[in-house]
């Protein structure tokens, strides 16, 4: 397909400043590559059938380790 719309996984090396030269830096455009990801999160780990606490877990550990590493300075003192 398009080099627009092939995802960061499916680009070759060579073709990677071809591929985000055509990414839309705006805030409008990263503002949809967020929402995007969320929601390709959400589908995979959240919103599944038979799928259990893990995609909230990790969600939260990574929330923690995110302010943990945030709040090292002043924890360590």
């Amino acid at each position: 397909g398009p080099l627009s719309k092939r995802r960061l996984m499916d680009v070759r090396l060579g073709e990677l400043p071809a591929w985000l030269a055509t990414c839309d830096f705006s805030p409008q455009g990263l503002l949809g590559g967020v929402q995007k990801a969320w929601n390709s999160y959400y589908d995979k780990y959240i919103n599944v059938k038979r799928g259990g606490p893990a995609g909230i877990s990790m969600l939260l550990a990574g929330y923690c380790l995110l302010s943990y590493g945030w709040n090292y300075q002043h924890i360590s003192k």
